[in-house]
């Protein structure tokens, strides 16, 4: 039985026509789950009989129910509180605004709440377009009415605020360099042998050394006919792809490189249309450090406060069949997952391919003992053009785009949410690539353990693939594919249930 089935069953009786189901209490220990009605109603030991009923039916053997009948009508002072502790709780630059007084309540059908907002105010709040609904629907859960919000001019009086001081940078947010071994010439017998991690070069210089061994090596002809070669290579922290033209008294030695050498390249970093190319202009034979291990990258620290995206507290009802399963596997409960999706302009993941590709949405729930709790959701600004494709496989468009945050104004936000999270995501390596890049250009490192759901998937399910649509109709799951928030919700309950299976994470 689902909530509207449950809901249909309860309102069968005249006491309870217009209740609402404001929660569910489960004790799996002791296999108790009490149901929280709220009604306008007086209700009598017949509405009480009815409701027990339809729980005992909602919960399946062996679950014990019990029913909380609570009389709750909306009055002025109650709705006021109760918008001004939900500001409080998932909004928190929006209370800070918002005072009692700036929250005005009409009882009627609907009620109406209005927000005062003064004209410094408002083009931040409406840029939050979900936090009106947001309000209204924690409002029908909690009372028995139907209700609707809007924004009100309001002057208010300002006091002069001392400037924070900016949050600082770590200092080992600076490039990490190592002294690369086994130095021999060819091109240049005093070039510069102090190498920067890949990983670090996402900024301009007119002199920048890498070394890593050959992954990748092509020789190609310019329309003028002069040969060049293209190469990828790696030093374990991240791959860098660039051109070559030979110099002629050492073209035999650098046309003679191969896959697995390892070299030692000095160069340029350059931005080419808004992104950064390397250009190679000497090349010699040298090597990574014997036994070289990559020096961990501190991260900025967590902020204090969100900023422009504000995590939104959810129920998810559909997990009334968590009772079908008893126990929860204990790394399921002691843990705190942040199952993440993204959409994005391509699937350029790496700028040693080209121009990396841009994110245009991020979505992410959060499970806390077991249970779908919290939602972080926005649209990202990609700065450029989306292609016809991109628009028709998501749905996004250029004009739905328009005024949502830079990336480098969620990345924060994000960050916050996701600390000391385990985290999950569907094709893993793919949204870990995009949002460790990005992170990593705003001195925020994403090195969270990260769980991929395809894998967990073919370490036991023998499916035709393992697509997220195919696990989701595995497991019954139905959503609207392609936008990164209803991603980001079917992978946590698909996440869940192979738990739920499995007993244990992996490799655990």
């Amino acid at each position: 039985m689902n909530e509207q089935e449950f809901l249909e069953q309860v309102r069968a009786s005249e006491g309870l026509r217009g209740a609402v189901l404001r929660g569910i209490e489960v004790d799996r220990g002791a296999k108790t789950c009490v149901f929280e009605l709220v009604t306008d109603r007086p209700h009598s030991r017949a509405d009480e009989e009815a409701a027990a009923a339809a729980a005992a039916a909602a919960a399946p053997a062996p679950f014990r129910t019990g029913v909380r009948l609570i009389k709750l009508v909306a009055d002025e002072q109650l709705v006021r509180n109760k918008i001004k502790s939900f500001l409080a709780a998932t909004r928190s630059a929006a209370s800070a605004c918002i005072a009692a007084e700036d929250i005005e309540v009409s009882l009627g059908d609907p009620v109406r709440f209005t927000l005062g907002v003064d004209a410094q105010e408002r083009s931040f709040f409406e840029k939050d377009e979900d936090l009106l609904p947001s309000i209204e629907r924690m409002l029908s859960h909690n009372f028995c009415n139907r209700f609707e919000g809007a924004y009100k001019e309001k002057e208010k009086p300002r006091e002069e605020i001392e400037e924070e001081e900016e949050m600082p940078v770590a200092e080992q947010n600076e490039p990490r360099t190592f002294k690369a071994e086994n130095f021999s010439a060819i091109d240049e017998a005093d070039a510069p042998r102090i190498a920067t991690y890949i990983a670090d070069c996402n900024f301009a210089s007119s002199s920048l050394t890498v070394c890593g061994t050959i992954t990748y090596v092509q020789e190609r002809t310019t329309q003028k006919g002069r040969r060049y070669l293209r190469f990828a290579i790696t030093d374990t922290t991240g791959t860098l792809g660039f051109s070559y033209f030979p110099k002629k008294k050492t073209e035999e030695k650098i046309m003679a490189l191969k896959p697995g050498d390892s070299i030692l390249c000095n160069g340029s970093n350059e931005v080419y249309n808004g992104s950064l190319g390397y250009t190679a202009r000497c090349i010699n034979r040298g090597s990574l450090p014997q036994g070289f291990v990559p020096e961990r990258r501190k991260s900025r620290p967590v902020p204090p406060h969100y900023t422009r995206v504000f995590p939104e507290r959810i129920t998810d009802y559909n997990q009334l069949n968590l009772f079908e399963q008893g126990t929860l596997p204990k790394d399921l409960v002691q843990n705190t997952f942040v199952v993440f999706d993204l959409e994005t302009t391509g699937l350029n993941t790496s700028p040693a391919s080209g121009r990396m590709d841009s994110i245009t949405e991020i979505g992410a729930v959060k499970i806390e003992g077991g249970e779908i709790r919290e939602r972080f959701s926005t649209l990202v600004d990609p700065e450029r053009k989306l292609d016809a494709e991109v628009v028709k496989l998501t749905g996004i468009t250029d004009e739905m785009l328009k005024g949502a945050p830079k990336i480098g104004e969620v990345i924060p936000d994000f960050y916050k949410f996701c600390d000391g999270c385990l985290l999950v995501a569907h094709n893993a390596p793919f949204d870990s690539k995009f949002i460790r890049y990005y992170g990593e250009a705003d001195g925020y490192m994403f090195d969270h353990k990260v769980y991929d759901t395809v894998s967990i998937a073919q370490s036991f399910l023998y499916l035709s693939n393992y697509k997220l649509n195919t696990l989701a109709d595995h497991y019954g799951i139905v959503f609207n594919h392609h936008r990164a928030a209803d991603d980001a919700l079917a992978t946590a309950k698909i996440f869940i249930e192979m738990i739920k299976a499995k007993k244990c994470l992996p490799n655990t």
